[in-house]
């Protein structure tokens, strides 16, 4: 039974080894985006959080954004 017992945990060691073995520094980052014509970008949507603000302040709520809605959007090259 001790003899089992080592060869799992061998294999379990081995497994682990192997798993940590594969990760490098080149994999471990992912490649820069392609830039387009036109600049994307992500700013907070300001429409969205005035729309649930006003409701919010019909009720008697106030309302704390901590991670606020964003939106993503092409900047002109202009």
């Amino acid at each position: 039974m001790t003899r089992s017992a080592s060869l799992c945990a061998l294999a379990a060691l081995a497994v682990l080894a192997t798993g940590c073995a594969t990760t490098s520094e080149s994999t471990a980052h992912a490649p820069a985006p392609a830039s387009a014509p036109g600049t994307r970008m992500i700013e907070q949507d300001h429409a969205y959080m005035q729309q649930v603000e006003q409701v919010a302040r019909r009720r008697g709520i106030g309302v704390t954004w901590v991670n606020p809605p964003m939106k993503r959007r092409v900047r002109s090259t202009n």
